[in-house]
């Protein structure tokens, strides 16, 4: 397995696929790198170097007990973008993981990065506050803590049915994919996935978001359950300098089937441009 030590001493596994411009992508929580792959071999198939890593506390890297929180994410994205010596980065983010590439960029700039997806993401923030009354309310993030803590595996079972929206009428979405949320998720470490909800649901990345001069795809399924599109990707648009507003119809959070495809093809296509 590829690994890496940051310089706290947490280790980091990482996919580094195929040969070209580099592409990094960041998972959603609870998740790991394995969600990825569909695009991962999509990318290296079509002369990328398609890299994913499993984040702090998921996966198979390691838990610590500290760093749990967005600004170390964005800062161990930013050791293996310096370990590999990656340049001309395509950012690829997808929910918890396009608040850790929008962080990234906030904390450490875009000198290596050329352009970036943000895919059902977090930003510019989840949580309702008065400045922000769209947003969720805290009592949402605290079932979501209980249902952790409380018994995790059947948290993360019934929790896949809303992520691929396999809850809609006619879905058609396989149990398979379900199977394998739950797979995901129970590799994550329940500190790590604990603290990540506090990450991903209370971190403000406006002031990220408008530091960011390179191309942006915000792209996102209107009918996303978890990341609602309303509270997300118009007003993260709007805060760029440079954004392209792609709109799922119907679409859920999690990627699959159809969606999917259409998801990498797009993807394709925008780092190709």
């Amino acid at each position: 397995m590829a690994m890496f030590t940051t310089t706290d001493g947490t280790s980091l596994f990482y996919k580094d696929w195929g040969s070209g411009q580099p592409v990094v992508l960041s998972h959603g929580w609870p998740l790991n790198a394995d969600a990825w792959d569909e695009q991962l071999f999509a990318m290296a198939s079509n002369g990328f170097r398609a890299i994913a890593h499993d984040r702090r506390g998921h996966g198979r890297s390691s838990q610590p007990w500290e760093g749990n929180d967005m600004d170390t994410y964005a800062d161990d994205l930013a050791q293996l973008i310096e370990h590999l010596d990656l340049h001309d980065v395509v950012l690829v983010g997808h929910s918890t993981g396009g608040g850790e590439v929008t962080r990234y960029m906030g904390r450490h700039g875009t000198a290596r990065v050329s352009r970036a997806v943000l895919l059902g993401a977090v930003p510019p923030l989840l949580m309702r506050t008065d400045a922000n009354p769209e947003g969720l309310p805290v009592e949402a993030f605290d079932e979501i803590r209980a249902g952790v803590l409380g018994g995790r595996s059947e948290f993360y079972r019934q929790l896949a049915t809303p992520f691929y929206g396999a809850d809609r009428p006619g879905s058609e979405v396989a149990q398979g994919q379900l199977d394998d949320f739950w797979r995901m998720s129970m590799t994550a470490g329940l500190k790590g996935a604990h603290d990540c909800i506090r990450a991903f649901s209370e971190t403000d990345f406006t002031q990220d978001l408008h530091q960011i001069d390179v191309p942006v795809l915000v792209a996102h399924g209107d009918d996303d359950q978890i990341v609602p599109f309303a509270n997300s990707a118009p007003k993260t648009a709007e805060l760029l300098k440079d954004a392209e507003l792609r709109v799922y119809p119907g679409r859920p959070h999690g990627l699959t089937g159809a969606h999917g495809q259409a998801f990498t093809a797009d993807l394709l296509a925008f780092a190709r441009a």
